[in-house]
């Protein structure tokens, strides 16, 4: 073999590389989706309007809830320099990211049901 038949191989080398990568990366974007619908498939289905229920749901309960109340918490005590004892935390600053944060772990316990006809249950 000469140079020129060397580089002509290694380039159909390259060639057939790059192929088989892109064929390995369809094939891996394949398997991820075939196992979320193995992962889904027992998993009980509801409706986008069902969804926005449960969030609603738990934005009421998580509104309703007194994080005020010092009861609730497992309080940190500080001592300031005069001798004093006081609260140094016991208060939730921002519900919104425990309502998405509970919201996102309910919604994995379901999967998303196809609901053409949900134009129906939105004329209220």
């Amino acid at each position: 073999m000469n140079a020129k038949d060397l580089e002509l191989k290694i380039s159909g080398l390259e060639k057939v590389i790059q192929e088989k990568t892109a064929d390995a990366s369809r094939f891996q974007d394949e398997l991820k989706v075939t196992q979320k619908q193995l992962e889904d498939i027992n998993k009980p289905e509801i409706t986008p309007m069902q969804f926005d229920l449960i969030q609603e749901a738990i934005e009421r309960g998580v509104d309703e809830y007194d994080f005020s109340d010092t009861g609730n918490f497992d309080i940190e005590y500080g001592i300031e320099y005069d001798g004093k004892v006081h609260c140094e935390s016991h208060e939730l600053s921002d519900s919104g990211e425990l309502v998405e944060m509970i919201t996102s772990r309910v919604h994995k316990l379901f999967t998303e049901a196809e609901c053409p006809d949900e134009d129906v249950f939105n004329k209220e």
